[in-house]
């Protein structure tokens, strides 16, 4: 079965959206775009050239598509070339015709089109951006891996990375790399289910019993 590894540029408090600049995506009045650049280094580069440095599909929701499809045909930056030979899936309801080479639309049922590419046969599939896509992704328990960079700024609003719908879900931290700027990268794959316990006392005292009492009430 093939990998479904969601890279992702994100803040501390989460937030995913627009971080190469403040015209990827403005939508909901977001006036914080281009939040990562002031924080990239040469090792940064390096991880994403080792992330990126070998074959990989790419699944792209609509909106990430048109903003990489537009930008990535006329660059000579690093990952341009890998980008650009990438066979591109796309999710969408309103695109009709894909202009950048290797792009396929999948169909209606996109849950059931992306089992049919985990279950074929091909390199790791990559997930970049794609906000809306992943919350189906988490919803349906389909990603194995998060490759995060996790940047040392908090904005408040936008788009997030873990939205209402995803399942509780345990994961594996397999790596991790701090850059000079303090960016965190950490890789995490899927790993059962979350796990619980308690630090409470075995015998509660009367002051906790009347506590858990009290929140019953209230809830």
């Amino acid at each position: 079965m093939r990998k479904l590894v969601v890279l992702t540029f994100l803040t501390l408090d989460g937030v995913m959206q627009a971080p190469g600049g403040p015209e990827e995506d403005p939508s909901g009045v977001f006036k914080w775009g281009g939040w990562s650049a002031g924080y990239w280094d040469d090792t940064l580069g390096r991880v994403m050239g080792d992330q990126m440095g070998h074959p990989y599909d790419l699944l792209l929701g609509r909106k990430t598509y048109e903003i990489f499809a537009a930008h990535w045909p006329h660059s000579t930056d690093p990952g341009a070339e890998g980008l650009n030979n990438a066979r591109k899936y796309v999710a969408s309801k309103t695109l009709k015709r894909l202009e950048w080479k290797n792009s396929t639309l999948l169909g209606p049922d996109t849950v059931q089109e992306i089992k049919k590419l985990k279950q074929g046969n091909g390199p790791e599939i990559q997930v970049h951006g794609s906000s809306n896509l992943i919350q189906t992704l988490l919803k349906h328990d389909l990603v194995d891996e998060f490759k995060l960079k996790i940047f040392p700024v908090t904005l408040g609003k936008g788009k997030r990375l873990f939205g209402e719908g995803a399942i509780p879900a345990g994961y594996k931290l397999a790596e991790t790399v701090a850059t000079p700027t303090g960016v965190i990268v950490a890789t995490y794959t899927r790993s059962g289910e979350p796990k619980t316990g308690s630090f409470a006392l075995e015998q509660p005292s009367k002051q906790e019993h009347e506590r858990r009492a009290k929140h019953a009430v209230e809830n």
